[in-house]
């Protein structure tokens, strides 16, 4: 069973940044289809954030194209999300999840909240 734990939300006004760290239990970076980041804001549906496949290709969302940057760390088994320019609407739960040979496993979720 692999598990995901994010850490790094929190509360930060617009223009600021902040990154998020997600710790996967299995050395899953060789092996894995597809690594990413997904949120969800009250009464809005899961919106991709980035998703990154095996090779190294990602793939943004619109809305964080610019400003967001997945990496990853195959030492420690961490991948981030440094999230720069915040904005309002980037408020949101934010969760991880890896995908292995077409199983999804989820992280518990970070909030971020971005306001004056």
């Amino acid at each position: 069973q692999v598990q995901l734990v994010e850490s790094g939300g929190g509360s930060v006004q617009p223009g600021e940044s902040l990154r998020l760290s997600c710790v996967v239990s299995q050395p899953i970076f060789s092996v894995h289809d597809l690594v990413g980041w997904y949120r969800q804001a009250p009464r809005n549906e899961r919106e991709l954030v980035v998703s990154l496949g095996r090779g190294g290709i990602a793939t943004y969302g619109d809305s964080v194209k610019g400003r967001f940057t997945i990496s990853r760390d195959t030492f420690t088994n961490t991948m981030y999300l440094q999230m720069n320019n915040l904005k309002p609407e980037d408020t949101a739960l934010y969760y991880c999840y890896v995908q292995i040979s077409g199983s999804l496993y989820w992280g518990q979720g970070t909030q971020v909240t971005v306001s004056l």
